[in-house]
């Protein structure tokens, strides 16, 4: 039986994403959200499946791939893995996920690709990019872009399909908008560049600036504590 909470949330989630398209005068539709369900158990996730939500977002491989495991029988889910990624554990990445979010460097980029299975379409890949300069915070500078999106595009078995960023927290909608505004016009010159490549995902927004990202441009919206609630760390 669903939780009722989970399902007020999720309901909630969805009416925060619909608004905020409807005052960026955006089609219904063009974002969507993406559950991101680190620390949460797999029942809750099947939960959220059975409530509509088909694509989540995990931080932790040996975590993810205990969920995915107990939850096989659910063909339908899209698996994102949006988390910093060490090398040593790309290859479960490579097999396990649709999608990657934390690409920050070439090597990491070529070795998803080698360990990609050959039964399996391209792994979806965006880039993460430091877009406030943090140096607590893995990405790419805006400088570094370029260089590691061409080579990501030459490689056959990942799809360059756009950026990721998660800028420093500000409290003024204004302030928050003006990093996500940099990520979209980078994501724009990175379609002139690479006019071949689908580039049409921008992830960015979280629970508590997504109204901001919706504004600038946003196509998956993470959210995790908006849907999930409190997280606890053990």
């Amino acid at each position: 039986m669903t939780d009722p909470a989970l399902s007020e949330s999720l309901d909630a989630a969805r009416a925060r994403l619909a608004a905020a398209l409807q005052a960026a005068r955006r089609p219904e539709g063009e974002a969507r959200l993406l559950a991101v369900s680190k620390t949460k158990p797999a029942a809750m996730i099947r939960e959220a499946w059975g409530l509509g939500l088909r694509e989540f977002g995990e931080n932790y491989v040996q975590e993810a791939l205990d969920k995915q495991a107990e939850l096989d029988d659910l063909s339908d889910i899209v698996w994102h893995f949006i988390g910093p990624l060490q090398t040593n554990k790309s290859r479960s990445v490579a097999e396990h996920f649709s999608w990657v979010h934390s690409i920050d460097r070439e090597r990491l980029a070529r070795r998803l690709d080698a360990q990609r299975p050959a039964t399996l379409p391209p792994l979806n890949v965006c880039l993460q990019v430091n877009i406030s300069n943090e140096a607590s915070k893995s990405g790419v500078t805006l400088d570094e872009l370029p260089a590691l999106a061409a080579c990501v595009q030459a490689l056959p078995n990942l799809q360059l399909r756009g950026l990721m960023a998660i800028p420093a927290q500000y409290d003024d909608p204004d302030a928050q908008r003006r990093p996500f505004r940099q990520l979209r016009e980078a994501l724009d010159a990175l379609r002139e560049h690479l006019p071949e490549a689908p580039l049409d995902t921008l992830s960015m927004g979280m629970s508590n600036d997504m109204e901001a990202a919706v504004m600038e441009g946003a196509t998956l919206v993470r959210l995790g504590t908006a849907i999930f609630g409190t997280r606890h760390y053990s």
